[in-house]
């Protein structure tokens, strides 16, 4: 599972949605993977405070911040580009509206993803983590997400988010100038896609689908 290492966008306090590592963490915990957390930095993943608040705050990010082996590895993340991707058999891509600061123009997480999806293992991500897939390609050069049918958070919840004018595109319209098959429900709705071994979701109520998606 790949977070964010960034605290601000624009003056913006941010960082990991809770809910998009804590619901795939036990998905795949569930399935008995042997789960890593890595961030872009290593070390403590900060934390998007709205994702701890109200009904945003879920069942599964409430006992994750109680389970002491899941906090130590949030808190002690391994930094990306000292993972041995051989060893990895799938990647998932939470996110949170900071991954915009480090997800973009990331050269770890573009090795990471292309190389994980030459060789036919799953590449999942959810929400605003979608921006990772961007600057990768296939060994043809064209965008990864070229013909492909994806989903990510949509133009208008950013909008309705009232984050369109802090992030660096807009994540629909960026997926559909690189000639995804981009697809979506009704805002906060759960949609996902999956096409071959790459796995999207819209928004964090995707995210626990996209992990079940991931694991089958």
């Amino acid at each position: 599972i790949v977070c964010t290492s960034a605290t601000e966008l624009k003056g913006y306090a941010t960082g990991l949605w809770m809910e998009e590592c804590a619901g795939p963490y036990y998905v795949f915990e569930e399935a008995g993977y042997d789960i890593t957390i890595a961030s872009p930095k290593g070390g403590p993943i900060p934390l998007e405070e709205k994702s701890l608040t109200e009904y945003f705050f879920t069942d599964a990010s409430k006992k994750f911040l109680h389970d002491h082996k899941a906090l130590a590895k949030l808190t002690h993340s391994v930094k990306l580009d000292t993972v041995d991707m051989n060893s990895v058999d799938a990647i998932f891509l939470s996110a949170g509206i900071a991954v915009v600061v480090d997800f973009v123009d990331c050269p770890p997480l573009k090795a990471a993803i292309e190389g994980l999806f030459a060789d036919g293992k799953p590449v999942a991500a959810v929400c605003h983590a979608p921006v990772g897939l961007v600057q990768c390609v296939t060994k043809d050069g064209k965008p990864l997400v070229e013909g492909k049918k994806v989903a990510g958070f949509t133009n208008e919840e950013e909008i309705e988010s009232g984050m369109e004018q802090a992030v660096p595109f807009l994540l629909e319209t960026k997926l559909k100038e690189l000639g995804a098959d981009y697809e979506k429900t009704d805002n906060w709705g759960n949609k996902v896609c999956v096409d071959g071994n790459l796995i999207t979701g819209q928004n964090p109520m995707s995210s626990e689908h996209a992990a079940k998606e991931l694991v089958k």
